[in-house]
């Protein structure tokens, strides 16, 4: 198994995070439609936004996001930050670890499985 280290200098100034939530929801067209879907959002540290995908599951949308950005080339995933439009359970932290995606927010509110200071578990 490969282990991912993240950067300990990535930082995102506070006034971008409160940003991310109102941008991921104009950009979540199929959600208009539905009324019921998951999104997977990517942004630089200063909130603009790079992709965003649905999906039904919480899992698929993070999936759909990485994987397009790996075939799409874009293999270091370093510079983003993550929001995903519902809760974040453990293995959503561990699929942005992997992914090797500094930091991960959400509108929902995390488990307590999911609560990270400094790549441990509190």
């Amino acid at each position: 198994m490969r282990r991912t280290r993240l950067s300990d200098g990535f930082v995102v100034a506070a006034a971008a995070i409160h940003r991310l939530p109102d941008t991921l929801r104009q950009a979540q067209t199929v959600f208009d439609r539905t009324g019921g879907l998951h999104a997977a959002a990517l942004f630089n540290r200063h909130g603009r936004l790079h992709d965003v995908k649905e999906d039904v599951g919480r899992h698929n949308a993070i999936d759909k996001l990485v994987g397009r950005q790996f075939l799409d080339g874009r293999v270091s995933l370093s510079d983003r930050v993550l929001l995903v439009s519902g809760r974040v359970g453990y293995e959503l932290v561990q699929k942005a670890i992997m992914a090797g995606i500094p930091f991960l927010a959400a509108i929902g509110a995390p488990s307590s499985l999911a609560v990270i200071w400094r790549g441990m578990p509190i």
